[in-house]
C-alpha cells in the first residue's frame, strides 16, 4: 500500500524528531511491505519567517490532499511578540478548523520502565497507568468571540466567550463513548456544570448519548476535582472525555504523571481517516540542534498514524513493541534518564528503536 503524509517539522526541535519518525515509517514500510511518501511544508515560527503567516495556504493545500500529518512543533520565544493572529501556535488552530479536527486524542501511558519518574508515591501508580483523554478541539473559549475595549474608570477590559452547540457536544461525546467501548467501558464527562452555561448544555448532551452506551460505566465529574482526583487517585480513570480547555489542562497533568512530557502522542481527528499526529511536548527551543530531544513520543505519534487513520494494527503494535523493548533494555534520552546514567541522542534513539523494528 501507499500512503501519502504531509509533514510539517515546525520549529525547534520538530525538525530533528520528525525525521526520526520519519526513519520508523520507513522500517515499518521496509518490513511490512508499505510505500509512505513525504510531502514537506511549513507552518509555526518558521513559516513566518518565510511568508510573513503561520500558516500558509500552500501547507493547507498539501495537508488536504495528504493521507494524513505528521507535525513536529510549533512556535517558540522568538515569535512571542507577533500580533495574536500572527502568532506561530495559531498555525494548529488553523489546521484543526480548516481539516476538520474536533476530537483530540492524549494517551497518558507510563511505561512499566520508566515507573520510577512518576512523581507520584509508587502506591498510586502500582500497576501502571493507562488513561486516555478525549479533548474537543474546535469549539470553545479557543475559538469563540474576543475583544477588548476601554472602560471609563476600570482601564483595559478584554474578555473570550465560550460558546458550544448542541452538535459539536455531541460529535466529541460519542467519541468519547466509542473508545470507551474499545477500552474498558468507562467514560468520565468533565465540565464546570455549577457555574457554566455552555458546561450545564454538555452534561444534559451527555446524559442523553449515554443512553445509546448502556455497557459503559459513566461519570460525571467537575474539572477542579478532576485535577485533584488525577494526582490521588489517577487509576480510577479510563477515558476522560472534556471540552477544549479543559482538556488542553488536563491532558497536560496527567502526561507528567507518567514521568515525562516527552514520550507521549496525540492524535487529532475529524469525520474522516485523515488525522494530524504530533508529540504533544512543544518545541523545547532551550535544547534545539543539540541532539539530545526525546523523539520516542513523535515516533509512537507515527504509530498512532498507523492505527487511527491507515488501519495498520499490526504495524502500529510494532511501532509500540519497539519503543516499549528499547526502555525495558534501558536505552535513555536526557529527559528520562536517572541521574548519572549515560544517555543517548536523538539520533541514536532513533536508531534503537529501528534495530527493534527490523
Amino acid at each position: 500500500m501507499k500512503y501519502s503524509i504531509a509533514v510539517i517539522k515546525g520549529d525547534g526541535i520538530g525538525p530533528e524528531i520528525v525525521t526520526e519518525a520519519m526513519k520508523a515509517l520507513d522500517a515499518i514500510g521496509k518490513k511490512f511491505g508499505h510505500e509512505f511518501v513525504y510531502t514537506e511544508s511549513l507552518a509555526g515560527g518558521c513559516a513566518i519567517d518565510a511568508e510573513g503567516i503561520p500558516l500558509p495556504q500552500e501547507t493547507i493545500d498539501i495537508c488536504k490532499a495528504s493521507d494524513s500529518v505528521l507535525l513536529g512543533a510549533v512556535g517558540g520565544p522568538k515569535w512571542d511578540n507577533q500580533p495574536g493572529h500572527l502568532r506561530a501556535e495559531k498555525a494548529i488552530l488553523g489546521l484543526r478548523s480548516e481539516l476538520g479536527l474536533f476530537a483530540n486524542l492524549r494517551p497518558a501511558l507510563m511505561f512499566d520502565a520508566l515507573s520510577d519518574a512518576c512523581p507520584l508515591k509508587p502506591e498510586k501508580v502500582e500497576g501502571g497507568l493507562d488513561v486516555l483523554i478525549v479533548r474537543e478541539l474546535t469549539g470553545g473559549v479557543y475559538f469563540g468571540e474576543r475583544g477588548r475595549e476601554k472602560t471609563a474608570d476600570m482601564g483595559e477590559k478584554a474578555w473570550d466567550i465560550m460558546p458550544y452547540t448542541e452538535k459539536e457536544i455531541e460529535r466529541i461525546g460519542r467519541v468519547g463513548f466509542e473508545m470507551a467501548m474499545k477500552r474498558n467501558k468507562k467514560l468520565t464527562s468533565v465540565d464546570k456544570s455549577n457555574v457554566l452555561e455552555t458546561s450545564r448544555l454538555w452534561r444534559s448532551v451527555m446524559h442523553k448519548l449515554k443512553e445509546e452506551y448502556p455497557e459503559v460505566e459513566y461519570s460525571d465529574l467537575f474539572v477542579d476535582n478532576t485535577a485533584m482526583q488525577l494526582v490521588m487517585n489517577p487509576q480510577q480513570f479510563d477515558v476522560i472525555v472534556t471540552e477544549n480547555m479543559f482538556g488542553d489542562i488536563l491532558s497536560d497533568e496527567a502526561s507528567v504523571i507518567t514521568g515525562s512530557i516527552g514520550m507521549l502522542p496525540s492524535a487529532s481527528l475529524g469525520e474522516g481517516t485523515r488525522g494530524l499526529y504530533e508529540p504533544i511536548h512543544g518545541s523545547a527551543p532551550d535544547i534545539a540542534g543539540k541532539g539530545i530531544a526525546n523523539p520516542l513520543a513523535t515516533i509512537l505519534a507515527a504509530g498512532m498514524m498507523l492505527r487511527y487513520s491507515f488501519g495498520l494494527m499490526e504495524e502500529a503494535d510494532a511501532i509500540d513493541a519497539a519503543v516499549k523493548a528499547v526502555l525495558e533494555e534501558g536505552w535513555r534520552t536526557a529527559d528520562i534518564a536517572k541521574k548519572g546514567e549515560k544517555t543517548l541522542s536523538t539520533q541514536e534513539m532513533g536508531a534503537k528503536v529501528i534495530e527493534k523494528l527490523a
